[in-house]
């Protein structure tokens, strides 16, 4: 009669090894999720304490975004791989899949940096996520918000072969800049507060500015696409502070909508000196709109209004006006292409077209 065996053999200590180590990683992922991801209550308009929407007013789908970030999240976080995690995203409405990228490229961000590193965020970028890398850098700033300022070293994976990378990797510091408002709004809005500097990119200097532009982002949001209230806000900063929140309320307001034509006319007129600014990111909005495939008619209807410019002319000028990447320096390649778009809209290039 044989005996029983009171302890694995070599296969089935394979077997156990495996099963404890999957529900480590499952356990793992659980605890990153719940600590590092807000509910979809909590990323809500009431619970953040924003000025109220009116019930069915385009504003209100304002909201959409946020818990479309959040799904992403959650979704990068349950799922191993990711072309499972692009099926996932698939499920959303096109005009918010990005969105989705969004928060999925920031919960694989953070599972690359506080795990063994490892390259799930450029498997993502490199395939399904790759028509969304301007979004997925904005989730890789979210990720950096999460983040202890030492690991940020870590965050931006390998995408050498990708045309915007590394010169819009700045726009993670935007995300970066854009969560700080939306989550801690009376220190880094009503306060105003002033980030510190980060050599990112080697150009440390230039880091407040890009959170700038992320602020100015989160204020679309924050007051529920009401020009008159972006602009008050963003008059209660210092002075040299406002053309990039202004930039970061153009490409928020062309992404995103949530108003008709009027409300961009007049989001437009209140903007004055700063319009060059404001047409700069609705510019870089439809740039992103249209290279993942879906331009909204909220982001046709608001390039006219803001930009005076088709959707065709926004994207040709935003690529004709690209800069080489170049290398570490105080004015960053991407500031460079911005200043480019931004000279299209000046009072005296204008006139002359």
């Amino acid at each position: 009669m044989k005996k029983h065996r009171c302890r694995p053999g070599a296969d089935d200590g394979v077997a156990v090894e495996s099963f404890v180590e999957g529900n480590v990683a499952r356990t793992l992922r659980s605890l990153r999720r719940v600590l590092l991801a807000p509910e979809l209550a909590e990323v809500s308009f009431a619970r953040r304490g924003f000025p109220p929407l009116p019930a069915g007013s385009p504003a209100a789908r304002l909201q959409d975004v946020p818990r479309a970030v959040v799904c992403g999240f959650e979704w990068a976080m349950e799922e191993r791989g990711v072309e499972d995690i692009a099926h996932r995203l698939e499920l959303l409405d096109p005009e918010q899949r990005g969105f989705g990228y969004e928060g999925a490229t920031m919960a694989l961000t953070v599972l690359d940096v506080m795990g063994r590193r490892g390259h799930r965020t450029r498997r993502l970028l490199d395939g399904p996520g790759r028509p969304h890398i301007l979004l997925a850098y904005i989730g890789i700033g979210f990720a950096m918000a999460r983040l202890p300022r030492v690991l940020w070293g870590k965050v931006l994976p390998d995408l050498t072969d990708q045309p915007f990378h590394p010169v819009m990797s700045w726009l993670a510091v935007d995300g970066y800049g854009f969560d700080l408002a939306y989550f801690h709004t009376r220190r880094w809005v009503d306060e105003q507060r002033v980030p510190a500097s980060h050599p990112w990119q080697g150009a440390p200097d230039y880091f407040p500015r890009a959170v700038d532009q992320g602020i100015g982002r989160a204020l679309w949001f924050i007051h529920g696409a009401r020009p008159e209230r972006v602009d008050a806000a963003i008059r209660a900063f210092a002075e040299h502070r406002q053309a990039d929140l202004w930039s970061g309320a153009g490409l928020a307001s062309a992404f995103a909508g949530g108003c008709g034509a009027d409300t961009f006319a007049e989001l437009r007129r209140l903007a004055g000196r700063h319009v060059p600014e404001l047409a700069q990111g609705a510019v870089f909005a439809v740039r992103a709109r249209d290279l993942a495939g879906f331009v909204p008619e909220h982001t046709a209807v608001a390039t006219r209004a803001l930009t005076g410019l088709s959707v065709e002319a926004a994207v040709a000028l935003a690529d004709d006006s690209a800069p080489p990447a170049g290398g570490p320096g105080q004015v960053p390649a991407y500031e460079h292409w911005r200043r480019a778009i931004r000279a299209h809209f000046r009072p005296e290039v204008a006139a002359r077209r």
